[in-house]
């Protein structure tokens, strides 16, 4: 049993990104976004954390891969000097179409809940928009529990978007974070070294965490 069989808090997520990949395809809007500009956007903000590393064999976890467009923007900018690249999802299909879509010896594939591999790095683009039923209070919880657990499994630091209070209106199944309380629990619990982007045109902000 996988662990998110084990988690009925995950199970209707992997189903949802399962049945929107059968409708979509490999495309942007199979994980949640409008088009391939947004998700390039997204990208270019979480990588922000990169900057001023020029270190060889820089290795990645990407946790919610879906179907892996990480990979692709992440050899674009680093080339060579990325090294493995650890995706996990907990939707089989988006496994299965990751696998199919990056056939570079360098990236690997797991089916887990939560990242199992110390890489330098860890992005999560996405992956803490969708609570479905679970209750604001819950979700909350259990993204504090995973960004601690990030924070153990990155050397360097951690990146991750998530939708803002700071919206025009509201789905009911979605989860919307206020950035200063995300902000502050991350300045408290895991590193002096955070940045808050909220200045860009999409209804959501990006954190990054330096670990010291």
């Amino acid at each position: 049993m996988t662990d998110n069989q084990q988690n009925p808090m995950l199970s209707g997520v992997a189903n949802l990104y399962s049945k929107s990949l059968a409708e979509h395809g490999l495309d942007p809007m199979s994980v949640g976004w409008r088009n391939a500009d947004q998700q390039r956007l997204r990208f270019d903000k979480l990588a922000t954390v990169l900057d001023g590393d020029d270190a060889e064999n820089v290795t990645v976890n990407d946790w919610g891969c879906g179907y892996a467009a990480m990979f692709d923007y992440l050899d674009a900018r680093l080339g060579s000097r990325l090294g493995t690249y650890y995706g996990y999802d907990i939707s089989a299909e988006m496994l299965k179409a990751a696998r199919d879509h990056v056939t570079d010896q360098r990236a690997q594939f797991s089916d887990a809940a939560q990242v199992t591999e110390i890489a330098d790095y860890s992005f999560v683009s996405g992956t803490f928009n969708v609570r479905l039923q679970t209750s604001e209070l819950d979700w909350q919880a259990y993204m504090e529990t995973t960004l601690k657990h990030l924070a153990k499994h990155s050397r360097r630091g951690f990146a991750f978007n998530v939708l803002s209070i700071y919206v025009d209106w509201k789905e009911d199944h979605l989860y919307y974070a206020d950035p200063k309380a995300y902000f502050d629990f991350c300045k408290r619990n895991i590193s002096k070294y955070v940045t808050l982007f909220h200045d860009y045109p999409l209804y959501e902000w990006t954190m990054y965490v330096r670990m010291p």
